[in-house]
């Protein structure tokens, strides 16, 4: 892929490069906390990094390549586990979406885009796609479940996946209340439960039929860190 043909935002990393998107993605975080993204412009943000507007334009093209980067850039710091095991899988990527969302800023990344997407069909659509992209990502653990005969055959992985990360989003933009290791660790039991017991297959199968056996499975969840 040459220059011209990378998508918005990618670049070699290091140096003045490094530093520049670091500077802007900063700079993104901060016009969404404090304005949301209504107020969002790429011209708040180019005075806020002291970035040139035109460098602006010509890496990210919009207000919203800039905001998806900065939710693909924040989801880095989640990274998905590879036990071998599922269910540990599961426990860990609970545990790790838990710690990341005790950091204030990245409770207010979260806070800014949703309620914009709520009314303007620009932020509705970059957080549709993040989401439908991480999902599909994340799915790669049960999709390695799956392999492994952990699951049944037919288990949706982004329905599991969205079934882990909806208790969080409720206590963040719902309940408001905190995050922590009890919501991670009764998240990841709940899920795992609810997978052997076949409520996410495809097309609604009957929960039961054809399910795997969970006898290794429900071993390695008692295990501890």
């Amino acid at each position: 892929m040459t220059p011209a043909q990378q998508p918005p935002g990618e670049t070699r990393p290091g140096g003045r490069t490094a530093r520049t998107r670091a500077a802007v993605l900063d700079a993104v975080q901060a016009e969404l906390s404090e304005g949301g993204f209504a107020a969002l412009s790429m011209e708040r943000i180019a005075q806020r990094s002291g970035i040139h507007l035109a460098t602006l334009y010509r890496r990210w093209r919009s207000v919203e390549g800039l905001v998806c980067e900065l939710l693909t850039e924040a989801s880095t710091g989640i990274p998905l586990p590879d036990t071998g095991s599922l269910p540990e899988d599961l426990r860990l990527l609970a545990r790790r979406i838990g710690t990341f969302y005790t950091a204030a800023p990245m409770r207010r990344l979260v806070e800014a885009v949703v309620s914009s997407a709520a009314r303007i069909p620009r932020a509705d659509t970059v957080l549709a796609d993040f989401f439908h992209d991480r999902l599909r990502v994340a799915g790669g653990l049960v999709r390695r479940g799956i392999e492994r005969g952990e699951v049944p055959p037919d288990t949706d992985p982004e329905a599991v996946m969205s079934a882990l990360g909806a208790p969080f989003y409720y206590r963040i933009l719902i309940a408001r209340g905190p995050v922590d290791a009890d919501l991670a660790e009764s998240t990841a039991t709940a899920v795992w439960a609810a997978t052997l017991a076949g409520a996410y297959r495809v097309g609604g199968a009957t929960p039961g039929v054809g399910r795997a056996t969970p006898v290794v499975g429900r071993q390695r969840t008692d295990r501890t860190d």
